[in-house]
């Protein structure tokens, strides 16, 4: 048995795997492009676009998600990680909550 190296996709790959899926969820259903379209309040030809590029707007890919009763799925993207120890929690809560990034 060989061990499968999991590599960092990359954004457009990532597009792709997001719309795979979905196109999976939406099968599953049995439901063609135009009814989750119009469950999501999108076109259909932006849901064609995204299914067969991966090419779509936050909006369009949250809508759909929506409409599949997957929306929950997004709910912990980008959260900060996890304090390692009491005092980093310490140290992050006492920081002055920053207004602006800065380089």
């Amino acid at each position: 048995m060989s061990a499968m190296i999991m590599l960092p996709l990359a954004p457009a790959e990532m597009g792709r795997a997001l719309a795979a899926r979905l196109r999976s969820l939406r099968l599953a259903k049995g439901w063609t492009r135009h009814t989750l379209a119009m469950r999501a309040g999108i076109t259909a030809a932006s849901l064609k676009r995204f299914e067969n590029f991966g090419k779509a707007s936050l909006e369009l890919v949250l809508k759909t998600a929506h409409a599949l009763a997957r929306l929950e799925d997004f709910n912990k993207l980008l959260e900060p990680p996890a304090a390692q120890s009491l005092a980093e929690l310490e140290k992050r809560e006492a920081l002055p909550a920053r207004k602006r990034g800065s380089i």
